[in-house]
């Protein structure tokens, strides 16, 4: 049951992310694909998954107890400091942060975790920015002046 209650809400969620971003417009095109795309492209993801998750629920486990419940704040607290360090480090900076403290969060020694972080955060840098031609920032405390 609490699969569908999540589902309904996250559809929910869903619904009003897509009503905000259906008005986005450039005044002019500085990307391929505009800035309008990737929202609606993720709602439509997260939509498909969350209407999936309605119609073919799994089994009942009930909700995360003791050290999961842990992991999952941690989590939500690693997303929130990323988000608010994302335009000042910049999104390979931030996006390496990020993925180490993940994979230590979930029990990742450091090298491993350390290197797949630059890995993904240079490595996304350069496909947004390079293949899509995605303007991503570097950050402004990188800037100089």
């Amino acid at each position: 049951m609490s699969d569908r209650i999540f589902a309904i809400a996250w559809l929910v969620v869903c619904a009003a992310i897509a009503w905000l971003a259906w008005p986005i417009q450039a005044p002019f095109s500085y990307e391929p694909i505009g800035p309008r795309a990737f929202p609606l492209l993720l709602c439509g993801l997260m939509a498909a998954s969350a209407t999936w998750l309605l119609v073919k629920p799994g089994t009942e486990h009930g909700w995360p107890r003791g050290p999961v419940r842990l992991k999952l704040a941690g989590l939500i607290a690693g997303f929130g400091l990323y988000a608010w360090l994302f335009e000042i480090l910049g999104f390979p900076v931030a996006t390496a942060l990020a993925a180490t403290g993940i994979g230590r969060l979930y029990g990742g020694r450091w090298l491993p975790c350390l290197v797949a972080g630059v890995a993904m955060g240079v490595g996304f840098y350069y496909f947004f920015d390079r293949v899509l031609d995605v303007t991503l920032p570097l950050g402004s405390l990188w800037k100089a002046g």
